[in-house]
């Protein structure tokens, strides 16, 4: 690896010493991937549009073959290839300082960040292209990327270094783009009906409104320990006593506790509390919300997830607590008129582990729920 780095340094030095920056300062950026792939679809093969672009992208693949060269960047939206053309690009290094057909062969590594002007192409083969005129290097990377052809298949890895995954993986970077999108459409969607975001204390004298340990922090000048919020509910509900009437904060929770792929102790919630309003009515408002959610990220209320197709637009199941344990484990906790240890035994003949910390029905049931029926 660090014959790799070694190399690709020598060629940022050597761009240097041609009088070009390895790393840029600016570049002006005239359209994206995307816009250009929708905007040129209509184009025959081997046709050619005298549409003017600069692009900057990071170099994901590269051919080269004598004269021509074939590179595919990629930005934010997505992929283009570029046609690359010796006589074309090296037509003007007389007139102007630019860099060669041959710097851009011989320096530019696959994961480098580059920036090109030309006009649209669309080859033989019907791939879209840039036509290529000028080049510019703007971030020489030290270090390959992962192997596209196979990912980044290391989950460790991954989650440490989201980066690289967000490089070859483009699912994951949809993830992140649908996940900006639906919390931006949360607050547009409680904003237009006159909730009001309020921002609560992340640092607190007492940590409440949840059962979790909390991250103990302190205080130097009042001396004093302070605790990342596990909840925003205390605040908000002091909010509604204050006289807001509709109030809501999404923001992030701290909870000082076991951590997995599925559970981490930094997360986003949103919390919302309506006066003069009971459960069922935040039960409206909450399959409302989801619903709109769906259908505005996904463009449809009738979702694939992981090949099981879901349906959000059907009236949704209620059910309480209580009988949805009866249905799925066959007890009910009706039965036994408060007897907690009569209770216990039947829990505990479903095998459900239960902790000391468990010692009333409504703790009892809560259990069962999250590990029989969630």
């Amino acid at each position: 690896m660090s014959e790799i780095r070694d190399s690709r340094l020598q060629k940022a030095n050597s761009l240097v010493k041609k009088g070009f920056a390895s790393y840029a300062e600016n570049f002006n950026v005239s359209h994206t991937t995307k816009f250009l792939v929708q905007k040129f679809d209509y184009l025959e093969n081997g046709q050619e549009e005298k549409f003017n672009v600069s692009i900057a992208g990071r170099v994901m693949a590269k051919r080269v073959m004598g004269k021509i060269a074939f590179f595919t960047i990629s930005d934010q939206e997505g992929l283009i290839q570029l046609y690359l053309d010796q006589r074309i690009i090296n037509c003007n290094l007389d007139k102007q300082k630019l860099l060669s057909f041959e710097d851009i062969k011989e320096i530019v590594d696959i994961g480098d960040w580059i920036g090109v002007r030309g006009t649209i192409k669309k080859t033989n083969k019907g791939e879209l292209s840039i036509k290529v005129e000028k080049w510019e290097m703007l971030t020489k990377s030290l270090q390959p990327l992962p192997d596209k052809w196979h990912g980044l298949t290391d989950i460790e890895k991954r989650y440490r270094q989201r980066y690289l995954d967000l490089i070859v993986n483009p699912h994951s970077k949809s993830v992140f783009k649908t996940r900006a999108k639906c919390i931006s459409f949360i607050r547009k969607w409680l904003d237009s009906r006159n909730f009001l975001e309020i921002e609560t204390p992340i640092l607190q004298s007492e940590a409440g409104g949840a059962e979790a340990r909390p991250f103990i922090t302190h205080h130097n000048t009042l001396d004093i320990p302070l605790y990342l919020r596990i909840a925003t509910e205390l605040h908000l509900k002091r909010m509604v006593v204050g006289g807001f009437e509709k109030v809501y904060e999404l923001g992030r929770i701290f909870r000082n506790e076991g951590i997995s792929t599925k559970h981490n102790p930094e997360f986003t919630s949103v919390e919302i509390y309506q006066a003069f309003s009971n459960y069922i009515d935040m039960m409206d408002l909450t399959e409302e919300l989801i619903k709109d959610i769906v259908s505005d990220s996904c463009g449809s209320l009738v979702i694939n997830y992981q090949n099981k197709e879901i349906d959000f637009s059907k009236p949704w199941s209620r059910i309480s607590m209580k009988d949805i344990v009866k249905k799925y484990t066959g007890i009910d906790f009706d039965s036994f008129s408060g007897d907690f240890q009569e209770a216990k035994q039947a829990v505990k003949s479903i095998n459900v582990e239960i902790s000391s910390k468990i010692n009333t029905i409504g703790r009892l049931l809560n259990e069962v729920f999250e590990q029989k029926v969630e």
